[in-house]
């Protein structure tokens, strides 16, 4: 039988989500921990993965077991009681056998929040940053990404990806609670994508770069031209979203 997992995380003392050798990680925390819970060896295979340091307001998982779990509830209840408090399963579903929490993702969306004033407490939550930032010309470059499907540009150099194809299906910045945040919605992303367009529309917003130049950075395919990819803290994982009538069972 197969299982979804929706989880919250704070990435900051985690070398992201996927399992590293010698390190702490989200998945590796939460096998271990429900290994130990049911007795059996738990392989969870994630929506995706964040890199060190990023947050998640939900990541699922899948897994499998031979015995249907009877009660969840009382399993969510004791998973919670041993996992650290940075990370929290919110609730625990059967889905079909063929349900799964990468393939099967039809969007993700991110936030990135950047702090204009110094806060101690958004120092893990937010990408501190002083210097004026021009909101309507980050804007404009933002929309820019609708009109592009390639985006090579913003990843991660030497990726094991076969295509650098991205749907984009929402990208713009807005004031939240003082805050700066850059809210994007894609059917998938590129290894260090988000945090690579953010940097590179803070150039924008500071008028280092133009919309022109902005336009060139995404053809020319280059990582090199574009801006810095901004720190790993202000990342959050919003949302990821499936077609739940043909995932959940007798759904």
């Amino acid at each position: 039988m197969r299982y979804f997992l929706e989880i919250s995380y704070l990435g900051t003392n985690y070398h992201g989500w996927q399992i590293q050798p010698n390190s702490i990680t989200i998945q590796g925390v939460l096998e271990d921990c429900m290994s130990k819970l049911l007795k059996l060896k738990i392989k969870l295979v994630g929506a995706g993965r964040t890199d060190t340091g990023v947050h998640a307001n939900q990541m699922f998982a899948h897994f499998d077991i031979d015995d249907k779990i009877n009660d969840t509830d009382q399993m969510i209840y004791k998973l919670n009681s041993f996992l650290p408090h940075e990370i929290v399963v919110k609730k625990i579903f059967q889905v079909n056998k063929k349900a799964h929490a990468r393939f099967d993702a039809l969007s993700r969306s991110y936030e990135y929040f950047i702090s204009t004033e110094k806060n101690p407490f958004e120092l893990n939550k937010s990408y501190y940053f002083k210097n004026k930032l021009d909101l309507k010309k980050m804007n404009e470059c933002a929309n820019l990404l609708f009109n592009y499907l390639d985006f090579k540009s913003f990843s991660k150099s030497k990726s094991d990806v076969k295509t650098y194809n991205c749907k984009i299906f929402y990208a713009s910045w807005e004031i939240v609670n003082s805050n700066l945040c850059f809210k994007i919605k894609a059917d998938r992303f590129l290894r260090n994508m988000v945090r690579a367009i953010v940097g590179t529309l803070i150039e924008v917003g500071l008028g280092t770069i133009s919309k022109d130049d902005f336009e060139e950075i995404i053809n020319k395919r280059d990582r090199k031209l574009a801006g810095y990819s901004v720190p790993a803290h202000g990342l959050f994982l919003k949302e990821i979203n499936y077609n739940w009538d043909e995932i959940l069972v007798n759904g």
